[in-house]
């Protein structure tokens, strides 16, 4: 219904109270939609203006040749400590779950802002305290993708489960904005109730940052499980349950098609956490 709809209605009707519940309706489902795709703003202090939304980062970090034990040595001893007394906290360090052949490790970061996780870094690469430890042979490869959190995300603080548990992250990616914003929709009114349903815990869902290549076309979020054959098993449960199949039949009825491509559509990495990981 639009604007112009509304100002044909006829006088009795807008004059009476049923005109205004028709137009707080119309109202009430074009905020809903907007918020299903808005990133969640960092509180402010009373009559602050308000502050900068939060900036999460996954940087993964390949080490070269038999260095892997002193690349958890420098993150752990060195670069997490020197990032938080510049501004980014870590949240989770993470390695492929089961054999790691690539030598991989991931940090999990946040900043208040884009400007203060890239002057962060900054600071870090021209800290003496870094100079004087910073191995540029231990580190082939680093490369990194900014994310802001979805505003229907759970809150995120790290923990350390007193049970092992392994971490998924899952990568969607959407044919367009349209059926982005639809996904959106679908994990926060039905997706995220079903994983718990079926023994599997949201950690954190996030969009990619307005400056990043894909922004307006991909999910990413963080599962836990009790193990791998337990996420094997969760799922396989979610994928029959017919609460999902009713919800994915109606989403992708209304948005003209599958929310994801056909080719890459979901990528999904098992991680477990390092024993200096906050979340654990």
């Amino acid at each position: 219904m639009t604007s112009d709809t509304l100002t044909t209605f006829p006088c009795r009707l807008r004059d009476c109270w049923l005109f205004d519940v028709v137009c707080a309706a119309v109202l009430a489902s074009i905020v809903s939609s907007a918020v299903a795709a808005s990133p969640e703003p960092t509180p402010s202090q009373p009559g602050q203006p308000p502050a900068e939304i939060q900036l999460y980062e996954w940087r993964g970090f390949q080490a070269s040749p038999g260095k892997l034990d002193a690349l958890h040595a420098l993150l752990r001893d060195h670069q997490i400590p020197l990032l938080e007394q510049h501004g980014i906290v870590t949240l989770g360090v993470f390695v492929p779950a089961g054999e790691n052949p690539d030598r991989r490790v991931y940090l999990l970061t946040v900043a208040d802002g884009s400007g203060p996780m890239q002057d962060g870094w900054q600071a870090l690469r021209n800290d003496p305290r870094w100079l004087a430890v910073g191995d540029k042979e231990v580190v082939l490869e680093d490369v990194s993708r900014r994310l802001v959190k979805t505003n229907w995300s759970p809150a995120f603080t790290p923990t350390k489960s007193a049970e092992p548990r392994v971490f998924e992250l899952r990568t969607y990616r959407c044919p367009d904005h349209d059926k982005q914003i639809a996904l959106q929709r679908r994990f926060r009114e039905h997706t995220m109730k079903l994983f718990e349903k079926h023994g599997m815990t949201n950690v954190v869902y996030w969009v990619l940052d307005d400056d990043e290549p894909e922004s307006r076309t991909q999910l990413v979020y963080l599962l836990a499980h009790k193990s791998r054959n337990a996420a094997k098993e969760s799922f396989a449960a979610f994928r029959t349950d017919p609460d999902w199949l009713a919800a994915k039949q109606a989403s992708e009825e209304k948005a003209g098609g599958s929310l994801t491509e056909k080719e890459k559509g979901v990528v999904s990495e098992f991680l477990e956490a390092t024993e200096y990981s906050p979340l654990r």
